[in-house]
């Protein structure tokens, strides 16, 4: 991403060079790796705003050639704006399914027609446009090929599941070792999921007091939020989830609770 941000801040020095700089992405990755996180991230960098548009905004209306309508509508509405704007089409599989997968009956030729449009408008559009999916399969050859980037999202690294959680426990700060068992029962989880973890471990700092919970018990702390916190069924468990007695008597070494580095009180 910081080298796409790169690119289009430097598209004047590449026009000069006879290059055309790159205005289209495709997310694709596991659920709550942060795709659209990063759509918000790089509309914030270049200072404008960004334009969400789901699939359910054409394709909630059972009349043929409503939907293609509607794509039209959308695009003609953002080139009218006249406003630069960052573009995020999410659940770009629901724009263009794989025609290979169709059967011919008539919500085929719908869908069909549907994505005839969304690939002339995407490649007519003269903005910066991202498109976002988990199932990258389920996407038309031809709607992939008009991205001019496909990047993907993937689970966090240990070292980036460090820094995430040691970001959403603050105020409070768990030494380095103990970070790192976190890191090792939570391996393959999303950062959506971590951040769950985090918050939830959090507010049983604050509220488990209130509740007649200690907060001295980490181990039925973690219970209840793994039971209110769960990772997509298609995702393998981290062991957190999926070895859940074992990942709770590893984190039993833990010295808890942690202390809020503000100097504040639960």
């Amino acid at each position: 991403m910081f080298e796409w941000l790169t690119e289009l801040r430097a598209a004047d020095e590449l026009r000069a060079a006879k290059l055309v700089p790159r205005s289209t992405c495709l997310l694709h990755g596991p659920p709550g790796c942060g795709k659209t996180t990063l759509a918000h991230h790089l509309a914030a960098r270049l200072g404008i705003p960004m334009v969400l548009i789901g699939a359910e905004s054409v394709h909630g209306s059972a009349y043929f050639g409503e939907s293609e309508r509607g794509v039209r509508q959308i695009f003609d509405a953002l080139e009218a704006a006249e406003t630069p704007c960052v573009v995020f089409m999410d659940e770009m599989e629901s724009w263009g399914g794989n025609r290979n997968m169709n059967r011919g009956g008539g919500a085929d030729n719908a869908r069909t027609s549907t994505l005839g449009v969304v690939l002339r408008k995407i490649e007519e559009f003269r903005g910066i446009l991202l498109g976002a999916t988990n199932r990258p399969e389920d996407i038309d050859p031809a709607l992939w090929r008009r991205f001019g980037l496909q990047m993907s999202v993937d689970l966090p690294t240990d070292e980036e599941r460090f820094a995430i959680l040691a970001r959403y426990l603050r105020p409070w700060a768990l030494p380095d070792d103990a970070l790192d068992v976190f890191v090792d029962v939570t391996e393959g989880a999303s950062p959506a999921l971590l951040r769950g973890v985090a918050e939830g471990l959090k507010r049983a700092l604050i509220l488990g007091p209130r509740m007649g919970r200690p907060a001295e018990e980490l181990a039925a702390i973690l219970r209840r939020i793994i039971v209110a916190v769960r990772p997509p069924p298609e995702i393998l468990p981290p062991a957190l989830w999926g070895a859940t007695d074992a990942a709770i008597g590893e984190l039993a070494s833990i010295a808890w609770p942690p202390v809020r580095a503000d100097g504040g009180d639960a």
